[in-house]
């Protein structure tokens, strides 16, 4: 970096001793070979204070600097006052400093000089405060040097030429340190968003468009469309390969921020320890490993949308801080102290049931309330049996594209085949399917073997039955032991619920789920609490 600073003497000003040009020599020379990284603000500002206090005689010296969002008030200032007891105050634009700021709005750079009897509000017993404007190369005033005197005759013609040299090397050096920092979080703001970005780009679903004329996407189409141009939280429910994110992504396109950031979180994939940072960033040195600070999704997001997908598995802490961001829309770097606030929209979508979560006590009631403003279902495959021919025909072109294949139709029977099978893996089930016969499929005429669609579905489901029979009925004699014990009472310290370790809510949501008449469970004292007698009550509950 270049100021260009020179120190013009006239024949009045050679009159200084050598010592005092030397010094100022050495301090236009500090000003013009500061760097602009390295130094936090406060911290180059004192030490130019440090350096000008020893080049000119003053008795207390302080840098005010504009605040670049709100040009009326200072943001940053440094103060070396000894001697006196001092009373600056951050005064915007009422004190003699703003004063000097609207003295420069209009580019006149002047220097404003108060001496006693009119001066007010300053430091005790000072008797003359000289303002100079901080202006760099760029002809911008970015604050104030002031310096105070003891003496009434401080800082005469000479002394403020030579600040006003002073103040344009330390206005210079501020503003290269701005937009050096500027350009540094720029920087670095690109390069996350680029390593997410190859992230969905490697991780992404090999899908991109929402293809079908089904009824019930037809529906869901239609919500997309009225929901989308709005500002309004979206949840997206829908079982696992029904397609949400391409809800998610649909929404965005067709918003007012489309060309803003599409930042997507699978929160499933996260382990919850580094939930919170994947989410909000962190701050070097928050915890072991982090070496630098990192920007979260939500900051990415800034200005766009972010969708949180399987949010029902984000842990207990970080549901508030999530709740934080859509009430407020700000919130704290993991390690931070300072509120960071988003202009963001949240979408977010689960496969979960969250309700029997919230039941649970897995899932906070509150921050389900402030994501279910505008609700939405991706039907699953099976009740869009007419958009299968849509979507094969779809697949097989993309994927005979990229293996080089071309065929000239679809066999009917693969298409009736495709249409009868029940698909639990919906829409990523249908594309690993057509993906592997358009690897294996020699032919002209596109087809799957038919063995891949004859699993035993009979005995599959008989499995299933058997499976959730035996769930049920474990879940009986473990309810029915807690009634024995607890004596029928649901409620309260000795109650079924807090010896099952679920909230009572649950406990007599499941009651009434599997038929049991708690009432039969209100034995008298000399009766048996035996697993046994348990099982006879058990009995007696279902005759009854």
């Amino acid at each position: 970096m270049s100021c260009a600073l020179e120190l013009d003497l006239d024949p009045g000003e050679r009159t200084l001793s050598s010592q005092v040009l030397e010094e100022r020599l050495q301090l236009l020379f500090y000003l013009n070979s500061q760097s602009p990284s390295g130094l936090a603000m406060s911290e180059r500002l004192s030490e130019f204070l440090t350096a000008i206090r020893r080049s000119i005689k003053c008795d207390g010296a302080s840098i005010f600097l504009r605040d670049p969002e709100e040009p009326e008030f200072f943001r940053e200032r440094a103060i070396d006052y000894e001697g006196a007891s001092a009373n600056v105050q951050n005064d915007g634009l009422s004190g003699t400093r703003g004063m000097v700021l609207r003295l420069n709005r209009t580019n006149s750079h002047e220097p404003v000089r108060v001496a006693a009897p009119e001066l007010k509000g300053c430091a005790e017993g000072f008797k003359a405060v000289c303002h100079i404007p901080l202006v760099s190369s760029w002809n911008t005033c970015c604050g104030i040097l002031s310096l105070a005197s003891f003496e009434e005759n401080g800082f005469d013609d000479d002394e403020i030429g030579f600040l006003r040299e002073v103040a344009r090397g330390v206005g210079n050096v501020i503003e290269h340190a701005r937009a050096y920092d500027t350009i540094a979080k720029l920087r670095e703001q690109l390069a996350s968003e680029r390593v997410y970005l190859e992230d969905e780009i490697l991780t992404g679903e090999m899908f991109e468009e929402i293809v079908g004329s089904s009824v019930p996407l037809g529906r869901t189409l239609e919500h997309i469309a009225r929901v989308a141009p709005t500002e309004s939280t979206v949840f997206i429910t829908g079982e696992s390969g029904t397609g949400k994110e391409l809800v998610a992504r649909a929404i965005h396109k067709r918003s007012r921020r489309a060309n803003g950031p599409f930042i997507r979180l699978n929160c499933a994939a996260i382990p919850p320890t580094l939930i919170a940072s994947e989410l909000f960033g962190h701050e070097k040195g928050a915890f072991t490993g982090a070496t630098e600070r990192r920007l979260g999704r939500f900051e990415l997001a800034n200005g766009g949308t972010i969708f949180l997908d399987e949010i029902g598995d984000i842990p207990a802490e970080t549901q508030v801080a999530l709740l934080r961001v859509l009430q407020e829309r700000e919130f704290e770097r993991v390690g931070g102290k300072l509120p960071v606030s988003v202009d963001v929209r949240i979408l977010a979508a689960t496969n979960r049931d969250l309700k029997a979560a919230i039941d649970a006590g897995a899932f906070r009631l509150d921050l389900f309330y402030r994501l279910n403003v505008f609700p939405m279902s991706m039907p699953p495959l099976r009740e869009r049996n007419d958009d299968i021919p849509l979507l094969t025909k779809y697949f097989v072109e993309r994927y005979a594209t990229a293996a080089g294949k071309k065929f000239s139709s679809i066999d009917k029977r693969t298409l009736g085949l495709l249409q009868k099978y029940h698909w639990p893996g919906n829409i990523r089930e249908l594309q690993n399917v057509i993906e592997r016969a358009v690897i294996l499929c020699d032919r002209e005429t596109f087809t799957v073997d038919q063995s891949w669609m004859q699993h035993d579905t009979a005995a599959a489901s008989a499995g299933l039955v058997r499976l959730t029979e035996a769930r049920a009925n474990r879940e009986r004699e473990m309810i029915a032991a807690a009634l024995t014990q607890s004596r029928g009472r649901i409620s309260g310290p000795s109650g079924a619920a807090v010896k099952l370790g679920i909230p009572r809510s649950t406990l007599e949501s499941r009651i009434r789920s599997l038929r049991i008449n708690k009432h039969r469970f209100r034995e008298e004292p000399w009766e048996s609490t035996s697993t046994a007698a348990a099982q006879r009550k058990l009995a007696n509950s279902h005759r009854a």
